[in-house]
């Protein structure tokens, strides 16, 4: 089930999304307004998130732990969010999420999701890394100071020498080797 899942969420199906959660969903987001309640909340704030995106996004599930007993489940798994964004900035992120399934019928349904996003409480930026497990670099990045760096990075090249924007400067990765920084913290964002 979460597996499919996560495929409506990269092809951006929202009716096939839909029909894994329950009608009372609660979900927890980093962006406002934080919690969601029922599936008309929950599938706008979809839709704005598919929105955000030029084409499919890239989902990838990462250290998944599902506990069950009887008719209850939880799963706990980080995903590496990715894709090209609307401005064509591309910015993976690491993004923590914890699921709820209650049974109905031989049904699971999501009962409850939080998203959160790693930041470094040093100076409240979110947290890029090289990977799961790495510290975090130069401290984090603002969104304000990555999207400067994307602007001036399009008008430094001209359209057939268009580079994608990848963190700090173009042509570099979010996901490359930590050049230093603060480790980064499990302190939610939502």
């Amino acid at each position: 089930m979460l597996e499919a899942r996560a495929e409506a969420q990269r092809s951006k199906d929202i009716d096939r999304l839909m029909s894994f959660y329950a009608p009372d969903i609660v979900y927890y987001d980093a962006v406002a307004p934080l919690r969601f309640t029922g599936t008309d909340a929950v599938r706008r704030n979809f839709v704005r998130w598919f929105d955000g995106y030029t084409g499919r996004i890239g989902l990838e599930t990462h250290d998944l732990t599902i506990v069950t007993a009887d008719d209850v489940a939880f799963a706990s798994m980080l995903h590496l969010d990715s894709g090209e964004r609307r401005g064509g900035i591309e910015l993976p992120i690491w993004v923590r999420e914890t699921v709820c399934l209650q049974r109905s019928e031989d049904t699971w349904a999501i009962t409850h999701e939080h998203i959160s996003i790693p930041i470094n409480p040093a100076n409240f930026q979110v947290w890029f890394a090289s990977g799961k497990d790495a510290p975090a670099r130069r401290g984090g990045r603002s969104i304000l100071g990555l999207l400067a760096t994307s602007l001036l990075t399009r008008f430094r090249t001209g359209p057939g020498d268009r580079r994608r924007v990848r963190g700090v400067v173009a042509g570099q990765s979010p996901v490359e080797p930590p050049t230093g920084g603060a480790a980064p913290t499990h302190a939610d964002a939502g």
